[in-house]
This record gives structure tokens, C-alpha cells and sequence, in this order.
């Protein structure tokens, strides 16, 4: 020890004190060493790089709890720091402390240092302990860890990427996205794949690209599942031993020699090959046990599974061997052996599979050590194959293996009964025909058929042979009488000798009735139902015979089928029907001693339209109407039955439909009231599907010209035919014409004595026997007077004047006309007429049988103001002559007394011109009388009453008109009062 102080020379007392001190803090620094913990001696690390996990150990004294740290050595960051408890291991007597890390341990060096401690004591910290990475320097290259781990599905790994020397870092990628990256070192990167989903067969790749998406390095994980096997199922295959079968189960992703799965069966390891991917695995034991256990383990994890059973209740037989039949025509005997002699005594059920080229059949078989069957009800020269399979009779539990299959053909026999028919096409040529049989029916190959054709009355018969290609024989029945009935006969013959005779008697030639006359056989979904009225003498049943109606006769291809006697009714079937095709059916009836049809049928699987036009359309023109013809269309064109025809008028680009005949058997039509031009016709046939195509005529249809000059002339015939009866009767009843039409007119009835021939009528006054005059003490504003009416008044008239009245009308009196014109209707104004008359006599003049116009003879008096002046009327000359008053007018100053209606005036004194002359004479009916007169115009008429004035004009008519009517009223009437007025003497 050290000395502490020191003296040269002798000092009075003052070192105790000094030395006192000393020995005091020694003594106090060698307590505190005695209660402080001891620092961790011989610290040692290890690490475990596939589970990544650090091992640290170390002496640690007395204590049990330590303060640990991680750190990342180079960028010398924590990555863990925790106060740790550990247990003292007393063999060794070392602590002992593990850390599982993140990151794989290859990714960077870590430091650990530790230090003990005791409550709030703590030693010094250890040593520092250094676990190297993978990013020294001395690595130069990229480098990513982990490689090729296993982990399971839905956990997340880290992997981290140290980069070469030199290099730049860019990104790290699981499978395609990019993961968020953490910087371990200089050169070391981390990124966790989070949420696992399984690999593919090799494995999930992981990349580690640099700055330019280049990869510089990569890793591959395998992420799967532990394993997960079902159902384990042991049994017993020779009665002794154990045979235990399991599923795989779960997929578990995992792939190659690493990766697989490993079982162990009661502690005893099951080699499966690596290449078995197959689900149901199988291992065996050599003794049964009863209870067994399986354990699945694989690099994720393991699985235990267990069974349990009795050796009688798993009995599974295996597959029979060295199977051998043994074949008969009819049969054969099926034998084989047993793997194993503990079969003998082993009640068995086998199943026998037996197929051949219809069908396939299973049978099965029981008995003790079964090693033989007898399969029956086979077919003659036919191919069969057989296989076996066995199971435990007591106490079943599944059937074993099915042993190789075996193939053989049983022996030949004679043929089926051929199924023949006649086909007749006259009465003494038809065809023999026969269905070929199939191979089940011939039981072996046909080589020829025998025909035989035999007349029992005749004893004549006729054999010929065919060969096995042949179906059909025509057949020629000249060299038999033709009186009795002929049987043919047919034989097919094969290896094993001849089929029995097959025979029918050759039906009659069967006449063609009227296709309207048969009836209509219906298809439904079930074929052509036919049906019939049951036959007493059907003693061997009914044929139903059906063919193509428009097939020739030569090779003409008919079916058949039979029907026992007892049924009435068939529905045909056949894959040959075709749509649009019409087929005949006929029934026979079959006996012992002839063959006769009963019943015909005809019909069509499907109707279509018809396929052809109207053949032959032609157009008539039979004046005025136009016919047109057609031929009938071909049976084989029709494709359904006809329903009728649809006569349509063409417009190029429209239909109009102008009948529709319902009646198939119609070939014409006639086309009536149409006018000339030209027009063109579409006749279409129709059946229940449609109408087919149409045929199209054209035609220009002239105009009928002598049915025009008929018609004209038979109108005239009987107009003329009309005219001569109406004559012929107008003659024979002349008397009651006359009398209904033109009645006598009274001759005028006058006092006194009146001459036939009278002279010019004077204004004077004369006796009342001649004329009688009405003398009026009061002058009547409503009667019309004579007026003098100027001519040129005359014309003045409008025509609109009534030309009747009520009122008898007063005649007025004019000069006779100097000119030889004829009289011309006037049309006086009522105002001129009115103030025109004379008021110097009021005598009034009636006539009966007035002819003339009453628009120039009678007029309405229209009243008008008195007090207006009218003009003296002039004279109207014309040609040297005209009109002249017949009283002369009065002076001008008298005027005025003329417009006054009460006045009265003085006629004037008859002398030369002045005095009242007649206008005409009377026209006598004699000739004699008018020549007395002649000298005058001619009379207006008879005197008669006022009301039986009657007009020959009407009003509104021209001169020239009226004058012209008038001439030729006067010749007709002339002509009927001649015809009528023949008779009178």
C-alpha cells in the first residue's frame, strides 16, 4: 500500500489528525465496494439465423436481474433496452437470456451489453458484445435475407436488402407493389411483406432494385399452411394386417423436398413419394391393432388424427384374379382365383359386371370362397366383356377391387324370323319385302335368303335363292292362275343353319281411290295415330303399310308394322318422315286365308306452303268480263293439302285480293265489271301453312263495242215499241183522251140573234143582244179597264209580273196593227197601265178560251199617285204601220181628268178612226167561216167568264222564243185535234 504521507523532518502533532481523516474515507470506499452488484462476467452471444433469434449468456453472480441493450453497431441505435429477470442454470451456472429480432440477424452487426442489478443498485455495464452482420465491408456484394423461408399464411416478414459497394438503393418489391422501407446501416434496408397471402408453386418472390429499377438482389418466401388431414380409415385386405387410408386434406401451398409433409402412423413413419399428388393417401401396418394414431407435421406445424375398428367389421376382399369363362351359345361360366387362403373360409357377395354393345347389366352372386358364376340369358354370336368385385357377406363393409376385365363372344345360332311383307303394284306384279336383321337377330352372319312362292289350290310353287345383300324381290304371279290365293315365303340362313319360313299371303292389287274420298291422318308429338273398326276375321292381325305417295313404283321404299288382332288403333313412328311430304297409310287385314285392305289413310308429318306456282295461268277476255284458267299443281309440289286459291289484282307493288276460293278443284274464275285497260292477275294457292308462290297473267281488255250498239239499239226498239202502244192506245181510247185532255169548249152562249160573220166591232153603242155590257155606277179601283198602252211602254215590261190572278182581268183593246207582224206579248209598267185607261166608258169585255200570253193580256193593277202627269202615248210605226189607239186620245189638257179614277168621261162620237174598231174576228172551226173573216185579224178566243182566261206564253220569254213555241203548240195541237176529233162527223 501506498504510502500516504511522509515527513524529512520531525513536525509537531499535526499528522494524527490528517491521517485520521484518511483512514476514515478509506473505510467508508471499502463499505460502498462491498454493497454494489457485480458486473457480468464472460458475456457470450449466439444466434439463431433461421428463427432468427440471439441467444446472450452470461455469469452473473448472486443476482437475477440485469438491465440488457441492443443496439445497431454502426449507426449505433437501440433496438432494445429492457430490464430482464433470469434464472441461474445450476449445471452450468450461467444466466441465459433470448431475443427473437425482426429483422433477420444477417441484415446488420448488433452490440449487446448488460449489467446486473439489485433494486436501485447497478453494477457497470458488461463488456460490449458484437454480433456481425452481413453489410461489413468485406462483403462487397448485394446480399437479401431471409432466403427461402417458410412461413404461414397471414403473418408478416421483414426482409431487408444490403446493397453492394457502390451501389445506390432504390426499392424493395413483394411481388409487385412497393414496400415502405427502413435503413438499417450504411448499406443494409428493411421492409415488412405484411398479411401473407399462399404462394404459388415456387414461392413468392421478393426484389431489391437500386435507384434505376434495376435488380441488384431477391429472396423467395413460401408461405402456406400446416397440415390439416381428414378421415382416416383403417381395414384388413387379407385378414390379418392393418391397411390405413387418409385425405391429404387441406392444400398447404408449400412445395418441394423441403416443403413437404411428413406422417408417422402409431410412431411409425409413412413413406409418401414426394411425386403422390394424389388426395387419398394409404400406409401399412403388419398387425392389426385396433386404434391407430397419424401425426402430420410439415415445417408450419402438425396435425394428429386417430381410429379405432374390429378385424370382421373392415373387411375389404381384394380384386379376384385369373378370371376364365367358359362360353356356350345362350350362357357362360365366369371362374377365377384368390390371392389369399383365408378367402376359403370367407362368406363372399360378388358383383358380376357384364356389357356388351346395347347394354350394360350388373349381377351379383353369394357364397363361401366364391370363385365361380354362371351368367344366363346371353345372345347368340355376341360380344360381351365381364369383371369382378367381392364383398364380406356378414358385417359389409365395401366393396373390393374390380379385377381386370375379360372379353368374350358366345357361339353362333340359327336366325330370327325375318318380318315380311307384299308390296303389289298391279294384280299380277309387286315385291316381295323384308326388314334385315339386326345383329342380335341373325346371331351370326347372314349368308342368303330362300324365296319360296306356293299356290295350295294349284300346287304350283317357285323357289328362288338370294343373296344376304338383297332386301326386296319383285315377284311376277303370270305363271299362277290367279284364281286362288299365293303365300311367299322367306328364310335367312347364316353358319348355324336356316331362320324359320316367314310367310303372307299376297294381298290383293290395291286400287286407287280419290284423294278427296280419303281421309286426313293428323301428326302429333306421338307419331300418326290411326284407328279402326275392329275385324272379326283378322285371325293373325293387322298390317299398317305406309309409303312416300310420290315415289316411283319400281323402288318405291314402304314400311310396315304389324298389330295384334286385339288392338284397334297405332301410332306410327319414323325417323324418315319429312316435312312437306305426303305419305299413304293403308290397313290390312291378316288371316289364314287372304290378305285385304281396310282402311286408307293420308297425311303429312308437317305442312308446308306450296313450293311451286299455279301452273299454267292463262286469262280470256270474254266481253265484257275476263276468265281466268289454271292447271292443277304436281302432288309432290304441294307440301301440305290444298285449301283453295286467292285471286289477287296486281298493281306492281300491291295485292288486292279479289276472291278467295275455297274449293281446291277450282281451276277458273271470271273477273267481271271491270272497264277496257290493261290489268294483271296473281292466283296464289294456299294450304294450312301458307300460301305458296303466284302465277301472273297479263291481259288488255278492249272495250266492248257491239255490246255498246246493242244496248243502244235495244233502247231504241224499245222506245219505238213504247211510242206505237202508246199510239195504239191514244186511237182506240181517242173518245175518253179527248175528253179527259182536250175537252169541247162550249160555244158562247148570246141573247139575240148573232151572225156568224160579224163586222168590225164599233164603240158605238150598240143593242145588248150583241154585247153585253156591265154598266158600273162606281168606278172599282181593282178592275182593270181597256187602256191605250203606247209601244213603247210596251216594251218597257220586266217580265216579273204574276201571270195569274184571282181577279178577273179585263182584256185591253188595241188598234188593229197596220204591219202583218204578229202580236208580241208586252210588258206594260202598272203605273203607265193604270193612269192609261179610259175613263169615258166602263164596259167590261169577257172571253172564254183566251189562248195568248197572259203576261201581253193581263196585268195587276198597281195603283200610283194620281196627281203624277203620263206622257201621251205616241204611235209606234213599223214597216208603214202600227198600233193605234181605239178610242182617240184625249186633248192634252185632258189629261189630267184621265188620271182621275172618279171622273167620267165622254167617250167620243164613232166616225172614220175614232170609233171603237174590233181588233180581229172570231176564228170559226169551218173553213168557211174563217174565210169569211179573213179580212181580219184573227180573234183571241171566245167570250167567256173573267175566270177561265187561259195564257199561251209564259212570262220572262223572248219574242223569238215565244213565237216559235207558239207555231209549234199551234201544229201539235193541230195535229191532236185532228187525231181526236177524227171520229166526229
Amino acid at each position: 500500500m501506498p504510502r500516504l504521507c511522509f515527513s524529512a523532518k520531525p513536525l509537531p502533532n499535526p499528522c494524527p489528525w490528517w491521517l485520521l481523516c484518511v483512514l476514515l474515507g478509506l473505510s467508508a470506499l471499502q463499505a460502498h465496494t462491498k454493497d454494489a452488484p457485480t458486473v457480468p462476467q464472460q458475456v457470450s452471444l449466439s444466434a439463431n439465423l433461421q428463427s432468427q433469434q440471439l441467444s446472450v449468456s452470461w455469469l452473473g453472480g448472486a443476482v437475477s436481474t440485469f438491465d440488457l441493450i441492443i443496439l445497431r453497431t454502426e449507426l449505433n441505435e437501440t433496438v432494445f433496452y429492457d430490464t430482464v429477470s433470469v434464472g441461474l442454470d445450476e449445471v452450468s451456472g450461467r444466466c441465459q437470456w433470448n431475443w427473437t429480432s425482426v429483422e433477420p440477424l444477417e441484415c446488420t452487426s448488433l452490440s449487446v451489453r448488460l449489467r446486473s442489478r439489485d433494486g436501485e443498485t447497478a453494477s457497470e455495464w458488461s463488456d460490449t458484445q458484437i454480433l456481425q452482420g452481413k453489410d461489413l465491408p468485406s462483403n462487397t456484394k448485394s446480399q437479401m435475407y431471409p432466403q427461402d423461408r417458410v412461413v404461414p399464411v397471414g403473418s408478416n416478414t421483414t426482409f431487408c436488402c444490403i446493397v453492394g459497394e457502390g451501389m445506390s438503393f432504390g426499392s424493395i418489391r413483394y411481388k409487385i407493389p412497393v414496400l415502405n422501407v427502413t435503413r438499417l446501416s450504411r448499406r443494409s434496408y428493411a421492409s415488412t411483406g405484411t398479411n401473407q397471402g399462399p404462394s404459388i408453386t415456387s414461392g413468392t418472390n421478393v426484389l431489391c432494385l437500386n435507384s434505376d429499377d434495376r435488380i441488384l438482389t431477391g429472396a423467395v418466401v413460401f408461405v402456406g399452411y400446416p397440415p390439416l388431414p381428414q378421415d382416416l380409415v383403417c381395414e384388413t385386405r387379407n385378414l390379418s394386417s392393418a391397411v390405413c387410408q387418409w385425405n391429404r386434406g387441406r392444400e398447404t401451398h408449400l412445395y418441394g423436398k423441403r416443403k413437404m409433409t411428413y406422417y408417422k402412423l402409431n410412431a411409425r413413419s409413412c413413406t409418401v413419394p414426394i411425386a403422390n399428388r394424389q388426395e387419398l393417401l394409404e400406409c401399412s401396418l403388419d398387425q392389426w391393432v385396433g386404434n391407430w394414431t397419424l401425426l402430420a407435421e410439415n415445417p408450419l406445424g402438425q396435425y394428429h388424427l386417430t381410429d379405432s375398428a374390429e378385424l370382421s367389421h373392415r373387411v375389404r376382399p381384394v380384386a379376384p384374379a385369373s378370371l376364365n369363362p367358359v362360353i356356350h351359345v345362350w350362357n357362360a361360366t365366369v371362374q377365377w382365383q384368390w390371392k389369399y387362403k383365408s378367402y376359403d373360409a370367407l362368406a363372399l357377395l360378388c358383383e358380376v359386371d357384364l356389357s356388351s354393345n346395347w347394354r350394360s347389366t350388373t349381377r351379383t352372386f353369394p357364397g363361401v370362397g366364391l370363385r365361380s358364376v354362371v351368367l344366363l340369358d346371353l345372345h347368340p354370336n355376341e360380344d360381351y366383356t365381364v369383371k369382378v368385385r367381392c364383398g364380406a357377406q356378414q358385417n359389409f363393409w365395401k366393396w373390393g377391387d374390380w379385377s381386370d376385365p375379360v372379353a368374350f363372344r358366345t357361339k353362333m345360332d340359327i336366325p330370327q324370323t325375318l318380318d315380311v311383307w307384299v308390296w303389289m303394284a298391279s294384280d299380277n306384279t309387286g315385291r316381295v319385302i323384308w326388314k334385315p336383321l339386326t345383329p342380335r337377330e341373325s346371331h351370326g352372319q347372314i349368308t342368303g335368303y330362300e324365296l319360296t312362292l306356293w299356290s295350295p289350290e294349284e300346287n304350283v310353287q317357285h323357289t328362288e335363292m338370294l343373296p344376304h345383300t338383297a332386301y326386296d324381290v319383285p315377284i311376277n304371279l303370270t305363271h299362277f292362275s290367279g284364281t286362288g290365293k299365293v303365300i311367299a315365303t322367306i328364310t335367312a340362313k347364316n353358319g348355324a343353319g336356316m331362320s324359320p319360313p316367314a310367310s303372307v299371303v299376297i294381298p290383293l292389287h290395291m286400287t286407287d281411290m280419290e284423294a278427296s274420298a280419303v281421309p286426313q291422318a293428323v301428326y302429333t308429338e306421338d307419331g300418326f295415330h290411326l284407328s279402326w273398326q275392329s275385324d272379326a276375321n283378322a285371325s293373325c292381325g293387322y298390317v299398317v303399310e305406309w309409303h312416300d305417295a310420290f315415289c316411283p313404283v319400281q323402288d318405291c321404299p314402304v314400311e310396315w308394322t304389324k298389330v295384334p288382332s286385339e288392338s284397334t288403333n297405332v301410332s306410327i313412328q319414323s325417323g324418315d318422315f319429312q316435312p312437306g311430304v305426303r305419305y299413304n297409310f293403308s290397313l290390312y287385314m291378316c288371316s289364314s286365308d287372304r290378305t285385304e285392305v281396310l282402311q286408307r289413310w293420308q297425311g303429312y308429318m308437317q305442312e308446308l306452303v306450296p313450293s311451286s306456282a299455279v301452273p299454267h295461268l292463262l286469262t280470256n277476255q270474254q266481253d265484257p268480263n275476263i276468265e281466268l284458267t289454271w292447271g292443277d299443281i304436281p302432288l309432290v309440289s304441294r307440301r301440305g293439302f290444298l285449301l283453295g286459291y286467292h285471286i289477287y289484282l296486281n298493281n306492281g307493288s300491291q295485292l288486292t285480293l279479289l276472291a278467295n276460293l275455297s274449293d281446291p278443284n277450282s281451276r277458273s274464275y271470271t273477273v267481271q265489271g271491270l272497264p277496257g285497260g290493261s290489268y294483271k292477275f296473281t292466283v296464289k294457292a294456299y294450304t294450312s301453312a301458307g300460301e305458296g308462290t303466284g302465277a301472273t297473267a297479263s291481259i288488255s281488255l278492249e272495250p266492248y263495242t257491239d255490246w255498246v250498239i246493242l244496248e243502244i239499239l235495244t233502247a231504241m226498239g224499245t222506245m219505238a215499241v213504247c211510242l206505237v202502244v202508246v199510239t195504239f192506245l191514244c186511237y182506240k181510247k181517242r173518245k175518253w183522251v179527248k175528253k179527259a185532255f182536250y175537252p169541247d169548249i162550249p160555244e158562247p152562249k148570246l141573247a139575240g140573234d148573232w151572225p156568224r160573220t160579224q163586222g168590225p166591232l164599233d164603240v158605238k153603242p150598240s143593242p145588248h143582244s150583241m154585247v153585253h155590257i156591265v154598266e158600273e155606277p162606281e168606278w172599282d179601283s181593282s178592275k182593270e179597264a181597256l187602256v191605250i198602252i203606247p209601244e213603247e211602254e210596251e216594251d218597257m215590261g220586266t217580265g216579273d209580273e204574276p201571270a195569274d190572278t184571282d181577279e178577273p182581268t179585263s182584256l185591253r183593246y188595241y188598234n188593229q196593227v197596220i204591219d202583218e207582224r204578229p202580236i208580241r206579248p208586252r210588258y206594260p209598267d202598272s203605273s203607265d197601265s193604270s193612269t192609261s185607261s179610259l175613263d169615258s166608258g166602263r164596259t167590261d169585255v169577257t172571253y172564254t178560251g183566251i189562248q195568248t200570253s197572259a203576261s201581253s193580256l193581263a196585268f195587276h193593277n198597281q195603283p200610283q199617285s194620281s196627281s203624277e202627269p203620263q206622257p201621251n202615248p205616241p204611235l209606234i210605226s213599223g214597216g208603214g204601220g202600227g198600233y193605234r189607239p181605239q178610242m182617240q186620245p184625249a186633248a192634252p189638257a185632258q189629261i189630267p181628268a184621265l188620271m182621275d179614277p172618279h171622273s167620267q168621261p165622254v167617250p167620243q162620237p164613232g166616225g172614220g178612226a175614232s170609233g171603237y174598231q174590233p181588233q180581229c174576228s172570231w176564228r170559226m172551226d169551218s173553213p168557211g167561216e174563217a174565210g169569211e173573216s179573213e179580212g181580219l185579224a184573227p180573234c183571241l178566243g171566245s167570250p167567256t167568264s173573267i175566270t177561265s182566261t187561259q195564257f199561251l206564253l209564259p212570262d220572262g220569254e223572248s219574242e223569238e222564243d215565244a213565237e216559235d213555241k207558239a207555231q209549234g203548240l199551234s201544229s201539235a195541237t193541230t195535229w191532236f185535234h185532228n187525231l181526236l176529233s177524227s171520229g166526229k162527223p
